[in-house]
């Protein structure tokens, strides 16, 4: 296990197990029947609190949130550090490709900068 920093890391073309997982999480977290989840669990909690019931109800429920919550900060974060890799990626394109430009010839820089950005030809 490493903990470098993810723009130090390969191109990210070869997404591990965890890597899948965490692109399928954040999928379904934005899905509308995770919102509905959500929004189910917090009139749960608004029910066993009106309806004054028994308090091993309140912590089952508040324990339920408190658990989303910690899968839902650790997920943005990951999500966030993907992100953060994926303008570095295209930063660095971009930098090389201006110093290929500024020394007067197109090479492999620019073709990087052309991927990076999306702008590979298909034929």
């Amino acid at each position: 296990m490493t903990f470098e920093h993810p723009a130090k890391k390969g191109d990210g073309n070869g997404l591990g197990r965890f890597e899948k997982l965490a692109e399928l999480a954040s999928n379904f977290t934005s899905s509308a029947p995770f919102s509905v989840f959500c929004v189910l669990l917090v009139a749960a909690f608004l029910v066993v609190h009106l309806a004054h019931l028994d308090t091993s109800w309140q912590h089952l429920v508040g324990d339920a949130m408190g658990a989303v919550a910690l899968l839902l900060l650790a997920l943005l974060k990951n999500s966030e550090r993907r992100a953060e890799h994926a303008i570095q990626v295209k930063l660095d394109a971009i930098a090389a490709a201006l110093l290929e430009q500024q020394e007067g010839e197109w090479g492999q820089a620019h073709k990087d900068l052309q991927k990076a950005i999306g702008l590979e030809h298909h034929e």
